[in-house]
């Protein structure tokens, strides 16, 4: 959510920063509206001022003797005035906060300024794209042929976007999750086991809601959402809270299963792993200090860097412009990794600085200390990383001319030492 005090003071950067993230908001309304919050407020305090003058009145009069039968009917009056102000106040406040919550937060001015993907800037690639000497399948195809993956076992089971792990498949993907839990405690992350559903303020709180509803798994008998991510069960963990400064940063590492309908992803490429409904993720969570975040930012996309170096997957690091940011995140880099067989860059991992966008929804804040105001702490998050398209890189970049596929090295201890599949 953004600080009201930046909308009163300054609404044209605001207006700026949705122009730049190509977004269109009902703004107007939002500034009207708290427009006539401040002046109701106004009017009640000038009448809860002038009743507090009449009751002193009332009692000088009662010491001296004298009549306060119109004074107090008046002080009736008064005290009905007020209620229908504060009446009116709690009916102005509710439509306000519905409105704060579809804006979306504003771009950080280093993000660099852009409609679409095809504005986001290469930062940096690590690793060698190797030209192959032989033809490389796409995952989907060698996945099968070696027994390790089963489409139409997830078809008919729920549908289009579910898929079937088997035998070396699924260890595959248990050692993965092992891998990189045991990586991210290594770099100093508290792991956490988290619910796999979540309550509507958890989603309200990360951003999911009300903007991407349509996109959640909705449980309307107990009102409760399937995870998109980890990041909204593990952030909310320090909901309502004052945080001691000397506990900041906070960092949380998770491994849980994320479901996605996809609704707007009609005509978007979706063989095989590509792009699916069910997925298992490893999450890194940051609360930081405000003055430190985006220090944590780059210590964060980093800690995910390592894991894609560990499995010796070529990527790049990609910085998306103000039109491609989501709609929560101030700053963004994503991770691609490349994949050989369907000569693409897959996204693996986004590291995004939330500023105080997410600590205001969700109210957490800095503990204060003498002299000091309690501030809003910083939210970041990053995958660390998403499996299916890890999965899909590893088939296709480590794929061998006899049809099998390499287990990086050091994979091979949580492979219950299998260096090859298939």
């Amino acid at each position: 959510m953004l600080d009201r005090r930046l909308i009163r003071d300054d609404p044209d950067r605001v207006i700026r920063g949705f122009e730049s993230k190509n977004v269109s908001v009902d703004f107007e309304s939002v500034v009207s509206l708290d427009r006539e919050l401040l002046e109701n407020m106004r009017e009640s305090e000038k009448l809860k001022h002038e009743r507090n003058v009449k009751t002193e009145e009332v009692a000088r009069k009662k010491r001296a003797g004298e009549k306060t039968d119109e004074l107090h009917r008046y002080l009736k009056e008064l005290s009905q005035r007020i209620k229908d102000y504060e009446t009116k106040d709690k009916e102005i406040s509710a439509r306000l906060e519905e409105l704060l919550l579809t804006l979306p937060n504003l771009p950080h001015e280093s993000v660099p300024i852009g409609k679409d993907p095809d504005d986001n800037v290469v930062c940096r690639t690590w690793g060698e794209l190797k030209e192959p000497y032989f033809d490389i399948k796409p995952h989907w195809e060698i996945g099968e042929e070696i027994g390790v993956l089963d489409l139409d076992a997830g078809r008919k089971v729920t549908g289009r976007g579910y898929i079937v792990f088997r035998r070396d498949g699924a260890l595959l993907c248990r050692a993965l999750i092992n891998f990189m839990l045991d990586i991210h405690q290594a770099q100093g992350y508290e792991e956490v086991l988290v619910p796999y559903v979540v309550n509507r303020n958890s989603m309200i709180g990360t951003g999911q809601l009300p903007k991407l509803q349509e996109d959640m798994y909705h449980c309307e008998i107990d009102d409760l959402f399937l995870i998109p991510t980890a990041e909204v069960p593990v952030t909310n963990l320090e909901r309502d809270s004052f945080i001691p400064a000397d506990r900041l940063p906070l960092m949380y590492t998770a491994y849980t299963p994320c479901f996605r309908r996809e609704a707007g992803s009609h005509g978007a490429d979706t063989r095989g792993l590509l792009r699916v409904h069910q997925f298992d993720k490893v999450e890194m969570v940051r609360v930081a200090y405000p003055e430190h975040s985006y220090q944590e930012l780059e210590t964060l996309v980093e800690d995910a860097c390592e894991v894609l170096e560990a499995l010796e997957l070529p990527y790049r690091v990609v910085e998306l412009c103000t039109g491609d940011l989501s709609f929560a995140a101030a700053k963004c880099y994503d991770l691609e990794v490349y994949a050989p067989g369907v000569k693409k860059w897959l996204e693996v991992s986004s590291c995004s600085n939330f500023e105080g966008f997410q600590a205001r929804r969700i109210n957490m804040k800095i503990k204060k200390t003498p002299g000091e105001k309690h501030r809003f702490v910083h939210t970041l998050n990053g995958s660390g990383v998403a499996l299916p398209r890890t999965v899909a890189a590893i088939l296709e970049h480590h794929q061998t001319p006899t049809g099998r596929v390499r287990i990086p090295e050091k994979l091979v201890p949580y492979m219950q030492g299998k260096e090859f599949l298939g």
